[in-house]
């Protein structure tokens, strides 16, 4: 069993430590947040994931996990998962690699690991990690080893997937490789592909860059069907019955730490990136496009209010990183909208956030922009009498029509013109 310290523990860092720790390895959950660090200490978690609590509670409560606001140096492995980040520019950030880089420095000694797993632009491990590693005065890659491993985990099925998802380990040696492996197969179910440090980061951009670009078709669409007369939805689910087509479904924008940021770090790098450059502007300039359909529906913004229902980047978890409908809210309010906001996920991440129906009360219009479960069970009709206006619009075609028209509110949709071309009967 090897000793391993992980460097952040955030959405990425605190599963892995978890995970490690529970095939009997020593770990160090090492961060510089106090609260982060004190919540794991008494086996507690402070971010929303499925399963991460009781393995967090038990690999703490077993003795083989433990959280430091030192970095300690007696570890065989040392594994960094901090933020990558964004500058204002959409230049990359990689001062948390650079400085949790810088702190290995004093700490690591001959014969130790080096794993980078935060999703960095390519070459960072060869040009920003190596010059300062070789500070310590060890052979890198010989006495020191190095690599980029990447995780390829979905926020809602973390555990899962750390354990069945394959894996790509890029070192900078093939010495580094081989040995990082052996490192990861003892947490790791899928395959481990070994290859360079540079070829590694290069995949992990490239696979949130495809469905970045993906995703920005599909709002292209989701536009031009508003302009064309025609559901967009409906248009990707009959283009998808052919074999080798698969469009992913519109929505007010890309968030994450992933999807929204990565391609950047290929604009970067390189002039050549044009189609990814564009795919990133279309997807940036969704929230801005829904607001203007806000606008549409409530023939202006003057004394109208907005109930804004989900506000985390996708789906059922508490990540508001990047979110498109966090930028959505902005805009509304920078027109002088009032807005409501209801996110049972998020709610203890937000200024305010009302329930469901305190929500809407004397809302003009309801924009579902996240389609949490918990919005499965609205009750449509106690919906309609609290409003003020009728409308509601339907960001992810998530709510049935019939069901909302049915309780006499007007159904608008993302992506599906207000003025369908339709049979004639």
């Amino acid at each position: 069993m090897k000793s391993i310290c992980v460097m952040g523990i955030g959405y990425v860092g605190l599963p892995t430590a978890a995970m490690f720790a529970s095939k009997g390895h020593r770990v160090v959950g090492y961060d510089v947040n106090e609260k982060a660090v004190n919540a794991l200490n008494k086996g507690e978690i402070i971010i929303e994931e499925p399963g991460l609590g009781a393995l967090v509670k038990s690999t703490v409560e077993s003795g083989h996990l433990t959280g430091s606001t030192v970095c300690p140096n007696d570890c065989d492995v040392y594994i960094i998962a901090v933020p990558t980040p964004i500058n204002s520019d959409k230049t990359a950030d990689m001062r948390f690699v650079r400085s949790a880089t810088e702190t290995l420095v004093p700490n690591v000694r001959k014969g130790c690991i080096v794993v980078l797993e935060s999703t960095s632009p390519p070459r960072t491990v060869e040009d920003l990690m190596i010059p300062i590693l070789e500070k310590t005065g060890l052979k890198i890659g010989d006495e020191l080893l190095v690599a980029h491993s990447p995780e390829r985990i979905l926020p809602g099925k973390v555990i899962e997937e750390l354990r069945t998802n394959s894996r790509i380990v890029g070192g900078i040696n093939k010495k580094s490789s081989e040995e990082v492996k052996k490192v990861y197969e003892s947490i790791v179910e899928g395959d481990i592909f070994l290859t360079t440090s540079t070829t590694a980061e290069m995949c992990k951009v490239m696979e949130n860059t495809f469905r970045d670009v993906n995703i920005a078709l599909a709002n292209e669409l989701a536009k031009m069907s508003e302009e064309l007369g025609v559901n967009a939805w409906e248009v990707i689910r009959l283009a998808n019955q052919h074999p080798r087509v698969n469009i992913l479904s519109p929505g007010p924008g890309v968030g994450g730490h992933c999807i929204a940021l990565d391609p950047w770090f290929l604009v970067e790098a390189s002039d050549k990136a044009k189609l990814i450059h564009q795919a990133r502007l279309n997807n940036d300039s969704m929230p801005g496009f829904v607001k203007k359909k806000i606008e549409k529906i409530l023939n202006g913004f003057q004394n109208k209010t907005v109930a804004l229902y989900g506000v985390t980047y996708k789906p059922n978890i508490d990540d508001i990183r990047e979110s498109p409908v966090m930028n959505l809210w902005k805009l509304l309010k920078e027109c002088g909208v009032n807005v409501r906001v209801c996110d049972p996920h998020a709610s203890e991440k937000l200024e305010e956030s009302y329930g469901m129906y305190d929500a809407a009360q004397n809302a003009d219009i309801v924009v579902l922009g996240v389609n949490h479960k918990e919005f499965e069970a609205i009750d449509f009709g106690k919906l309609a009498s609290v409003m003020r206006g009728k409308a509601v619009l339907d960001t992810r075609n998530f709510w049935p029509e019939k069901s909302v028209t049915a309780s006499g509110l007007e159904y608008h949709l993302l992506g599906k013109s207000d003025n369908m071309v339709k049979w004639e009967n």
